[in-house]
């Protein structure tokens, strides 16, 4: 058998693809293509006898933090280590650069790898869904994602992602929305079309009426009966709206990181992140 890590490539996206479609994951060729656009070289995939066996892939926030994301095995070469090789080769990359905080979200079954390798807690996540019958389909305006929301997004995440967040909105306009109360900025969002389901995030928002106005806006755009929200266990309007509009716990997450959390951001105006794949 031959098998050995290597940076991915463009060339490598069908077979990520296929790996996300294996785990029922809602990532699409978009979300890859970003990755790379975003890193180049440190995005990787574990090859075995010419066959993409498993990825993992990192982003790099200022040089504030970075993110790990897309850690996928295929599930007919698990239990040979390959996720963990595939983890350590990302950090290996990322202590090269000297990213001081590495991050990631953790599903239950990955925490207890996570922690191996040196990440603590940081707070809790939900993913929770809607499944619904659509209503008619209604027309609206585009708005465009502006300096405005991304410096607010900036202060809120903890460091700057203006290219991502431009990328997601170029691929996804129609969900990109703002509130404004008195001539100032209180909340925005951003949305994707996943494979599965829309998925709304970052919703940001400083008071439970913007809150409710983005996700209300967000539901009527949307035409897609599935939509997934991976929500700040600890932020209660967010919460609350959830329920209120109908949707239903799915699963849980942990914010971990790895390093010095310098830059926490203002989690308290965060009702959902990007993603787990993001941050």
């Amino acid at each position: 058998m031959n098998s050995h890590l290597r940076v991915m490539t463009p060339d490598d996206i069908p077979a990520a693809l296929h790996l996300v479609e294996i785990a029922k994951w809602n990532q699409t060729r978009g979300d890859w293509g970003r990755f790379l656009d975003a890193s180049p070289q440190g995005c990787f995939v574990a090859e075995i006898d010419g066959d993409v066996a498993g990825t993992v892939a990192t982003i790099c926030y200022e040089d504030r933090f970075a993110w790990i994301g897309m850690v996928l095995v295929d599930p007919a070469r698990r239990g040979q280590g390959i996720g963990t090789k595939l983890l350590e080769k990302a950090i290996e990359h990322l202590d090269a650069r000297g990213i001081p905080s590495i991050k990631l979200d953790a599903t239950p079954q990955g925490k207890p790898l996570y922690e191996k390798l040196g990440f603590v807690t940081e707070y809790e996540l939900e993913r929770w869904q809607l499944q619904r019958t659509l209503a008619a389909q209604v027309t609206f305006e585009v708005n465009p994602l502006t300096e405005e929301m991304l410096d607010l997004d900036r202060e809120v995440f903890g460091a700057d992602r203006g290219a991502l967040l431009r990328s997601v909105a170029s691929e996804h306009a129609a969900f990109v929305l703002q509130n404004h109360s008195g001539g100032k900025l209180t909340g925005y969002s951003l949305g994707r079309r996943g494979g599965l389901a829309d998925h709304l995030g970052p919703w940001v928002a400083q008071d439970e009426p913007s809150a409710r106005r983005l996700l209300d806006a967000f539901l009527t755009r949307s035409q897609r009966k599935k939509v997934f929200v991976d929500v700040m266990r600890s932020n209660s309007w967010a919460m609350n709206l959830l329920r209120e509009y109908g949707l239903q716990y799915s699963r849980t997450l942990t914010r971990m990181y790895r390093g010095h959390n310098d830059f926490p951001g203002r989690p308290e105006f965060q009702g959902a992140i990007l993603g787990p794949e993001y941050g």
